[in-house]
Formats: structure tokens, C-alpha cells, sequence
């Protein structure tokens, strides 16, 4: 478990200097957490197959889970294996923001819900489908899920934008808009999958810097 003392919600946050407190990469069948593997499976079973051996290897027991969309089970799975490593209160959690981004949107799920509704012989929108059709619902279901009730946002680049990731972390805490930060990158197509999340926080050891998030995202 990553803890610390927790500090006084009630200071001034202009004063706080963000850290990288805790990471987690999911990719290629591998969870890593905080530079321990975690999970390690068949890197040539889908990605599907994947989620379901990682909930039960967590011996998690949120049913919710098995009606999410891809990206948003590749969202909530490495959240909810990095918020397992970490002891925020649920006064913390009242201001932490969540800063996430990824390359296609929600791309991956937009195509099941047009293969939906292609067919004039089997025209069937589905309405489970198209709940998922924005990429900050997996967002949403990590929020839900650990009461999470600062700000949240979620951005669409050509590739990982570690410098963003950084200097939108550090407007939330200068700003006194939130004292910590979980922040990342969770990307899904037909490719393959990549996520990739990290906690910015006063309590953190690993400086925050673009050079040491890029680092720790291409060592996943």
C-alpha cells in the first residue's frame, strides 16, 4: 500500500507541489502497478478475455463492470487496481480531479453502435450501446465507483501528451481547483489496448515532471 499522512485540505493549495505519487499501466495482457507486475496473461487472447481473468484474479465484485463498454472497462480496471495500492479519505476524494485522454475517443464502441443500426433487415439501435458512445463515461464509472467528486476532464490527442497532462495537474492545484489528480492516457481500438494512469499528488515522491511521466509510460 502507498500511504502517507494525509495533509490539511484546509491550506492553502498554491502552496502544494504535485508529485507522482502511484502509477499503473495496463498493455499487451500485463497489469503493472507502481513497477510490480501484477496481472501477466496470454498476450494473444482478445482484450476482452483479458478483463474478465483480471476481475477475478482482483476477486472484485462489481457486476457493473461486465456491462461497460470496452474502454470503459479498460478505464475502470487500471483505476481500480491503482486506487487499491493508494489510502485517499473521502474528504480527499471530494476534491480529487480526473484528467484523462486518448487517441480515438470513443471510436471503438461508435462502430458497434453503427453496426447496429447498418442493417435495414436488422435495424436495431441499442440503447446499451449508445449510453457508451462519449469517451469520459469510463471516467464517469471510476467516479461512481470511488464517490470521486472533484473536476473532471477528458481530452483527445494524436498521441500521449505527457507535457498537457502535467501542466493541466498543476492549473487544477494552483487554481485551488483540486489537490490531487489522477491523470492518464486509456486507448482501445482495433489494434490493441493501452492504458495508462497515474495519482499527482503533494504526497508523491516521483517528481512530476513531463521527462518522468513519459518515462514511466514507455516502461510499460
Amino acid at each position: 500500500m502507498v500511504a502517507t499522512p494525509p495533509y490539511s485540505l484546509k491550506k492553502s493549495l498554491l502552496n502544494i507541489k504535485l508529485n507522482i505519487q502511484a502509477w499503473c499501466s495496463v498493455q499487451n495482457g500485463t497489469v503493472i502497478c507502481n513497477g510490480k507486475k501484477i496481472v501477466s496473461t496470454d498476450n494473444e487472447q482478445g482484450f476482452s478475455e483479458f478483463a474478465k481473468q483480471v476481475y477475478k484474479n482482483q476477486q472484485w465484485e462489481y457486476p457493473k463492470f461486465f456491462k461497460m463498454d470496452r474502454l470503459s472497462k479498460l478505464t475502470f480496471l487500471t483505476a481500480e487496481i491503482l486506487l487499491k495500492e493508494l489510502t485517499i479519505s473521502s474528504e480527499e476524494k471530494e476534491q480529487l480531479a480526473v484528467v484523462l485522454s486518448n487517441k480515438s475517443a470513443s471510436l471503438d464502441t461508435d462502430r458497434k453502435y453503427q453496426d447496429s443500426i447498418n442493417s435495414i433487415e436488422n435495424f436495431y439501435p441499442s440503447p446499451a450501446v449508445f449510453v457508451y458512445t462519449l469517451p469520459n463515461i469510463g471516467m464517469g464509472e471510476v467516479c461512481i465507483r470511488h464517490k470521486i467528486q472533484g473536476e473532471n476532464a477528458f481530452f483527445v490527442f494524436d498521441d500521449f501528451n505527457p507535457l498537457f497532462l502535467k501542466q493541466y495537474a498543476e492549473s487544477l492545484a494552483q487554481n485551488n481547483k483540486a489537490p490531487q489528480v489522477l491523470c492518464g492516457w486509456t486507448e482501445i481500438d482495433e489494434k490493441g489496448y493501452n492504458s495508462f494512469l497515474y495519482l499527482a499528488s503533494p504526497n508523491g515522491t516521483l517528481p512530476h515532471t513531463e521527462e518522468t511521466i513519459k518515462k514511466l509510460y514507455t516502461q510499460s
